[in-house]
């Protein structure tokens, strides 16, 4: 799918399940669409998993990691389910590994396209592109300044990282 169509789908969603504000709320967003959620210790490695009966679906996601990373890994898995869920198929699951922004050969973060679609989709519902323009209009920010990207973060409440990757794939930043 399209960045453009991507960004058009989270923009959907987000006003279909009326969370179209800043920050999203996300856990409203996945209750809104019929997915359940849990926190649980699910090691290290694994950010988060997606198991999709039917019409309806759970996300777990690790209760160890950061607050603003368990927002991304639950977006992400809300992105898993709105664009890979074969809708009334068979059961399917999908575990995502935690790849902090470390990407080697042989991560498969950037190379797996249902990744990287689930990736795009996910920080797109989580900073739409007009609610973060808006965002930086309305409070006159200049984004060579780190601390304005660090306001930026917090207002979606998101970590900086991903509010500078968002940011640059918006075409924004430099």
């Amino acid at each position: 799918m399209s960045r453009e169509n991507l960004e058009a789908k989270a923009e959907k969603t987000l006003r279909d399940t009326d969370t179209f504000r800043v920050p999203v709320a996300i856990d409203l967003v996945a209750q809104r669409l019929n997915l359940t959620m849990e926190a649980g210790a699910l090691g290290e490695d694994v950010s988060g998993m997606l198991i999709i009966r039917g019409e309806r679906g759970a996300i777990g996601y690790n209760s160890g990691h950061a607050r603003v990373r368990q927002r991304f890994t639950i977006s992400h898995e809300i992105a898993h389910f709105l664009l890979h869920a074969k809708q009334g198929g068979k059961p399917q699951l999908f575990i995502d590994r935690y790849v902090a922004f470390r990407r080697d050969a042989s991560s498969s973060a950037g190379v797996d396209r249902d990744e990287v679609e689930a990736n795009q989709l996910g920080a797109a519902l989580l900073m739409p592109k007009k609610l973060v323009q808006q965002e930086i209009r309305n409070n006159e920010l200049n984004l060579d300044d780190e601390d304005a990207i660090s306001m930026l973060a917090k207002r979606f409440q998101v970590s900086s990282a991903a509010m500078t990757n968002r940011l640059t794939n918006l075409g924004i930043l430099r």
